[in-house]
């Protein structure tokens, strides 16, 4: 049946936890699109991820870094500690915690992506960046359905 291509390789995969931590509620719905069955948590502040992350075993983490508005304007806002730096440096504080979560940082703010992800590689994560518009085609590359 395979040689005659008439039998279904295709396989389901099981659900999958994701963390996301955004404060954009037009992604919270698109990321709850993108990952329909499986569990997905959603943290819009600094706060609510480190107890998410500190609570629960994630497979994905995706993290953003600039959450509030005035993080938009320009990365010398003196206020690292309510962005998504502050997550990759809370991570690499307690290597114990999400050791196998694949993490991928989707800020659109090149600038302030790559010093998390050398924050977080620093405890040995297996953690990348990846600009958000491009963020569906990893998605389906990494999780097929």
């Amino acid at each position: 049946m395979i040689r005659l291509g008439i039998a279904d390789l295709s396989a389901e995969r099981t659900p999958i936890a994701v963390m996301l931590l955004d404060d954009d509620e037009r992604r919270h719905r698109w990321f709850k699109k993108r990952f329909l069955g499986d569990d997905i948590d959603i943290a819009s502040t600094v706060a609510e991820a480190k107890e998410l992350l500190g609570k629960f075993a994630y497979d994905a983490i995706f993290l953003d870094h600039d959450l509030l508005p005035h993080h938009y304007e320009s990365n010398d806002h003196g206020d690292v500690a309510n962005t998504g730096f502050a997550i990759a440096e809370w991570l690499n504080d307690r290597p114990e915690i999400q050791r196998a979560a694949t993490i991928i940082v989707h800020t659109r703010n090149a600038d302030a992506a790559i010093p998390m992800v050398q924050k977080l590689r620093e405890s040995g994560r297996n953690v990348e960046y990846c600009a958000f518009p491009m963020l569906d085609l990893k998605i389906k590359n990494y999780w097929k359905r």
